[in-house]
Formats: C-alpha cells, structure tokens, sequence
C-alpha cells in the first residue's frame, strides 16, 4: 500500500473514532440521562503471595475508555471493606431516573450462598458466613442501582481467578454464581459460571484486553459489544476461558453510538481500527486455564525442554526405590517464629477464643490453618491434635494434618492420616491430591499417579494433582505425558513449581 494513502486512512479512522466518542457524550446529555460507572481494582491481597499484576492496569484503562464514552467515572485501587462500602454509597448517589449504571471490577470473586461477592483487600474469609459478611453481593448491588431509578445496569467482572481462598484450606464454592438481576440488566463474568482461571501474569488480562477493542467500535450496542468480546476470548484462548453473559436489557445501550459505521463494525473477526491499537499494546493470548486439551507435541512444549531427565522406569511394584532425598523445607516453628506469629492479628483473636473455650474445636482448626498456610507447620500440628481429641471425625483436620505432616516428611503418620480422612469421607479430593503429594515424596509414583488420577476426575482444575502427576509421570519413565501435564499445571498456576519445592518436591 501506498505510505501516503496508508497515513490517510489511519488519519480518516482515527477521526471518525474521535468524533463518535464525542457523540456519545453528546447523546447522554442529549436525551437527558446520565452515565456513571464505579471502577475497581484490587490487586493487593495480603493473604496472596504477591499482589495481582493485571488489575490496577485494567481498572485504569477502563476507566479512561469510559470517560471518553461520556461516563462519570470514579476509579478505586486496593479498596478494603469500608472503601468500597463508599464508593458504593458515592455510586448509589450520583444516580439520577434514567441514568446508565456500570461497575467493573478486577479481583478475586466468591460464589457463596449460590450469589457472587466482590473481595475488598482486608476481606479475612475461613468459612462461607465470613464471605457474606466480608464481600459485597453483585445481586445486591444490581437491586440498589436499579432502586435508585438506573434505567440500564451493567456489571462487568474480571473476578472469576483462583484464589488463596478457593485453596487446600477452602470451604466454599469456586467461581461466580449465577445472578438474579432486575430487569434491564447486563451481567458479564470474564469466564464461566463456577469455573477460575489464573492470571497470565501480564500487564493486562485478555478478558480487558478484547472488552476494550470491542467498546472502541461505534455502532454496536452493549449486547453486541459483550457478544463479540466473547467471542474474542474464547478465540484467543483457545475456548479454555468463556466468558459469561445474563442480559434483561428492554433497550438498545450503545457505548459509542453511530449505526451507519461500515461493516468492519459488524464483525467479531474483524480487526480492531488502527486507533483502538495504539491506545492499548497488544497483550499476549491468556495460556488455557482448564482440563488439558490436545496440544502439540510434548517436545514443543515449554516444560519439554526445561524438565530434568527422568529416571530409570520404575518397577510395578508401588514400593519403588526411593529417589534421592530432598532437602526438606524449611521448618519456622522456632521460639522468634511463634512469637512473631502472636502478633498476627487472626491468631491473635483466635488464641483468645481458645483461651477462653479451650474446647473450641473450630477456632482451634482455623488457628492451625494460619499457622500451615505460614509455614509454623510443627505448631499447626499441635493445633489439628487438639482438632481430632475433641472430635476424632472431623476429615478436614485429618486430611490437613496428612498434608502438613507430609511437607516435614513424617510421611508414616502422614498416611495413616489420609486414609483416614478417605475412609472418613470416600472420594474426598483434598486428601486424594495430599496422599498423591505423600506418594511422591514417598517414590511411590505408580501410587502417587493413581491418587492424582483420582483427584483430576472430581476437579479437573486441581493445579497440584496436575502438576504432581506431571512430576510422577516423569519419574516413571513416561516423559511426553508428564511434560504435557506440567505445562498445562504452569499455565493455570505459574508458580506451581515454586509451590512444590515449598514442599520439597522439585
């Protein structure tokens, strides 16, 4: 193409997006609505092992695209319980009869009581009531806007990630839940209903990326807008995140009005308008969040080429030789840890219950999975001991126990504790995945494989099954399988590795 007549269209489309954005805001003021948005990102979550890098990018680039669409927008960055409260009551007040509402949100999200609840940062969640007392409801949010006179709600969540909630000391539902919305609604989650993904660890999520390349089109409306952008993660991801959509809309809402756009605007393959490229780089595809797909050859992959060679096939007996000992983690539970750990203010007000009731079983269990998830595991014990004396049924403490237990390397009493936690509750996937890790601390790999094997079949997003099987696999001599399985771990949990030399399994 002709370099003058190439600047020529860049300049012509870049005008034509320009103008359709003033459009928009002219049209809001025209017709006498408003339009308002609410933008958060919480990326800092103390209970994470680094803050969140996608979020804060999200919120600031979504924001800026909505202000140039005609939205009051106000933008929250790591807002805790009492911030957001406001926000939301600032929201609540800035809406007039008619307006268009709109919050985004880039988190983490939980699904309790069959509703979905946005985090705030200093959110303490161990059990499902601590959610509802701790989140903040989509559905009640949605109810207040709409009783505040909002003519269309929408509600956009980049929240359905895997988080340190949803993790070995978890009790509640993974993923967001349906939404029971007013009419004149439009809902989208960033992947689908009960099913997370992890972060890519870029700047930006892919989920943003294609909302914002498909809101910079004029002439769609938001149905279509949202359609598309579905279309375009699932592309991109290779259908291993689906966004979901719930619209009750009664209108047409359109982001950036203009029906007589030319068909380039009309279809979801087409390519974004050189503009809408320049105000956001171009953010590398997500890598697959869900059950392992068919990819290509295992030597194409990552994990392929880095994975250590494996040993000797091992015999079919489950007593295979033990491999070379590892050096064992790390043990904090010296006098200056636990002394450190007595100012953490959960254990803090968790030892003065016991203090208080010495038979309090659960504030007993909850204080051992502080001290396990802070690597006090000799302390953590201490406290699931005590768990099982009180009540020598509880599966969770024993299946907790197996799995501390085994991170030491007390891998006899370790067993004896998951098969009786699997005896206690048949099929229980938590101690499925830490009798799994036990066999392979063990040199037990055929055994280790089967656990994992059983574990993936319940939740096939079970990252640790994944990645140990992978591990297991190599062991036994079937490379291609375990590079293949350790790839797919590494895709939804980059730092899966690192989670497991934690555990001293490399």
């Amino acid at each position: 193409m002709n370099i003058r007549v190439a600047v020529l269209t860049v300049l012509t489309l870049a005008t034509v997006l320009v103008m359709a954005r003033a459009v928009a805001s002219a049209a809001a003021a025209a017709d006498g609505s408003t339009r308002v948005a609410l933008v958060i990102g919480n990326a800092a979550y103390p209970d994470s092992e680094a803050p969140l890098k996608e979020p804060i990018n999200d919120a600031r680039d979504v924001a800026a695209e909505l202000k140039h669409d005609g939205f009051d927008v106000e933008t929250g960055e790591n807002l805790t319980g009492e911030a957001m409260r406001l926000a939301l009551k600032r929201l609540y007040i800035r809406i007039k009869p008619g307006s268009v509402a709109l919050i985004f949100f880039s988190g983490y999200g939980i699904q309790s009581g069959r509703q979905s609840y946005l985090i705030p940062v200093d959110a303490q969640l161990w059990t499902e009531a601590d959610v509802r007392r701790d989140g903040f409801s989509l559905e009640t949010i949605l109810g207040e806007i709409n009783n505040r006179g909002a003519g269309v709600k929408i509600a956009l969540l980049d929240a359905s990630r895997r988080n340190p909630f949803e993790r070995r000391f978890r009790s509640f539902s993974a993923g967001l839940a349906p939404v029971i919305a007013p009419s004149g609604t439009l809902v989208m989650y960033s992947a689908a209903l009960s099913s997370v993904f992890s972060d890519a660890g870029a700047d930006h999520s892919l989920f943003v990326s294609e909302l914002l390349k498909e809101i910079r089109v004029p002439g769609l409306t938001a149905e279509e807008t949202l359609n598309r952008t579905r279309v375009g993660v699932t592309r991109a991801s290779r259908a291993e995140q689906v966004p979901w959509i719930s619209s009750s809309l009664a209108e047409d809402f359109y982001f950036i009005p203009g029906r007589d756009q030319p068909d380039v605007a009309a279809t979801p393959s087409s390519p974004p308008t050189p503009q809408a490229e320049s105000l956001s780089p171009p953010v590398a595809p997500a890598p697959p969040v869900a059950p392992p797909p068919p990819v290509p050859a295992p030597q194409a992959t990552p994990a392929a080429a880095s994975a250590p060679p494996p040993p000797a096939p091992e015999s079919s007996s489950s007593q295979a030789p033990k491999p070379p000992a590892e050096p064992p983690p790390q043990i904090r539970d010296d006098k200056k840890t636990a002394l450190a750990l007595a100012d953490d203010p959960t254990i803090k007000s968790l030892t003065s219950r016991i203090a208080a009731r010495t038979d309090d079983a659960n504030a007993l269990y909850r204080r051992g999975q502080v001290y396990a998830s802070k690597g006090a595991y000799a302390l953590a014990i201490k406290d699931f001991d005590a768990t099982i004396r009180l009540n020598p049924k509880d599966v969770e403490a024993y299946n907790n126990r197996c799995w501390t237990r085994t991170v030491i390397g007390e891998l006899q009493s370790a067993r004896r504790d998951c098969d009786k936690a699997l005896k206690l509750r048949p099929g229980f996937v938590d101690a499925l995945d830490s009798r799994g890790l036990l066999n392979l601390k063990s040199g037990a790999n055929k055994d280790a494989i089967a656990d994992f094997d059983a574990a993936l079949k319940i939740n096939p997003r079970l990252t640790s099954s994944l990645y140990g099987r992978g591990l297991a696999r190599q062991r036994s001599g079937a490379v291609a399988e375990g590079n293949l399985d350790i790839a797919n771990a590494k895709a939804m949990d980059p730092d899966i590795a690192k989670e497991f030399a934690g555990y001293g399994v490399r």
